[in-house]
């Protein structure tokens, strides 16, 4: 099941606030938005990519609680990126200096803002095209580090902001670099 698009810019353009509404009108839906403003219904994750996605998003949140330096969130989570874009990673992460300049509406509905670092992880439904050409409008967003994991291949694909993508194959872990400073992913929990 891949993701469905939908464009009702011919009938009408959706301003911030009512994709917003729309996206509290039916909860059940994950919608996303792309620059164009084309609705993009996301199809749910299988058991697997669910399981792995929750431990991955767990050792994120134990180390943002030991160092306290930023904001994590979950996939559920809509940022209105500076393209015009809304869009949801798996994982995301935000510098506390950063996520304190928003407004407090802004922190609570889709905060208009390029996270520091993002995480995609595949899921057997994702084309790797469409999934590589996302994680890169998040690199020309100021999206500063980005991993690209896909079990399927067993490999991951590296984003810095400036930088060419980097390709390791069955990694055993990763490293949060300069952006997550100390944070180590251990890859066991995708290559099982």
């Amino acid at each position: 099941m891949t993701a469905i698009t939908v464009n009702l810019n011919p009938i009408i353009q959706l301003t911030d606030n009512q994709f917003y509404q729309l996206c509290r009108e039916n909860p059940e839906v994950k919608f996303e938005r792309n620059a164009e403003g084309k609705l993009l219904i996301m199809p749910p994750t299988g058991g697997e990519t669910g399981n792995r996605n929750s431990e991955i998003s767990a050792d994120f949140v134990i180390w943002n609680r030991q160092t306290q330096l930023g904001i994590c969130f979950d996939s559920s989570t809509c940022f209105k990126l500076p393209n015009g874009a809304n869009r949801s990673p798996d994982v995301a992460w935000i510098r506390k200096e950063r996520w304190n300049t928003l407004t407090p509406e802004e922190q609570e509905k889709f905060p208009p803002i390029a996270p520091d670092f993002v995480l995609k992880l595949m899921s057997p439904s994702d084309s790797l095209r469409e999934t590589q050409a996302k994680m890169q409008e998040y690199i020309d967003n100021g999206v500063k580090l980005g991993w690209l994991i896909n079990p399927k291949m067993r490999q991951v694909e590296i984003s810095r902001l400036g930088k060419p993508i980097e390709i390791l194959a069955s990694p055993q872990e990763l490293s949060g670099e300069d952006v997550l400073l100390g944070f180590i992913l251990n890859l066991q929990i995708i290559w099982g």
